[in-house]
């Protein structure tokens, strides 16, 4: 994989791409050019089969301290509303594979943001989440308002958007914005253990079972029971199930081929 300026790409584990964001004079803010550079990782993720999963971290003491400020007060409000980065922000979402997010130190506004794109979240136990645009005179925009209170409830969402305060990572656990913490130090070693054994999995069933769960977020429960169901279906034709069903009673590890 090519090099880029605001990120360091690890190829060296078998089945991943590890993405550290290498912005350290800046506390990792997000530049525009960081995010085509992250979304141009991803889809070079997507196109190779070889590549089950991807993890983003940032340093021990920053994940992402928000978007680039000097880049954002050159916006007035037709640079914003021709912005480009709502396009890159989708292309994000849109990936098909799991993001698993190693998280340390502060991820603010932006970085925050970020974090709740990923699919898991790892911290370690110095961790801050935050949305503090109010303290400049604006909000969230890149999903901090429409995701945020969807994973972690009207109350906690209202309280850290119009108030600017910044939660722990415990809080963060509590609220279901992380799945896991750690202490610093091991933060990156559990999020890339945690992508290993995700992709010994099938990866049609692990497509599928992200896009599924995603679905809840954009559709009532009816609905969702039949992207789930139909989901299931198409996966009883999959080579890789019937592996799965005949590994299972020879009492063997199954060999998946993503068939």
């Amino acid at each position: 994989m090519k090099k880029y300026n605001t990120l360091l790409i690890d190829n060296s584990v078998k089945q991943l791409v590890i993405v550290k964001i290498n912005r350290p004079e800046a506390r990792n803010a997000l530049t525009t050019e960081l995010l085509i550079e992250l979304a141009d990782v991803l889809e070079n993720v997507t196109e190779n089969d070889a590549l089950k999963a991807i993890v983003i971290t940032g340093t021990e003491k920053v994940f992402a301290a928000g978007a680039d400020l000097k880049e954002m007060a050159a916006l007035d409000m037709i640079g914003v509303l021709e912005d480009i980065r709502p396009k890159i922000w989708k292309k994000i979402a849109n990936f098909p594979k799991p993001i698993i997010a190693a998280v340390n130190g502060f991820a603010l506004g932006g970085g925050c943001e970020l974090v709740m794109h990923a699919d898991i979240v790892i911290a370690g136990d110095n961790a801050q989440f935050g949305q503090p645009e109010i303290n400049l005179g604006i909000i969230p925009g890149a999903g901090g308002t429409q995701r945020l209170i969807r994973t972690v409830g009207k109350a906690l969402a209202m309280k850290m958007v119009l108030s600017g305060e910044f939660i722990s990572a415990e809080e963060a656990l509590s609220a279901g914005l992380v799945a896991e913490i750690t202490i610093p130090e091991l933060t990156l070693e559990r999020a890339i253990a945690l992508a290993k054994l995700i992709a010994s999995k099938p990866p049609l069933a692990v497509k599928q079972a992200k896009e599924v769960l995603l679905k809840a977020f954009e559709t009532h429960l009816d609905t969702g029971m039949q992207y789930e169901r139909k989901a299931f279906t198409v996966l009883s034709g999959t080579e890789d199930r019937n592996e799965g069903i005949a590994a299972f009673f020879e009492k063997r590890k199954p060999v998946f081929k993503g068939r």
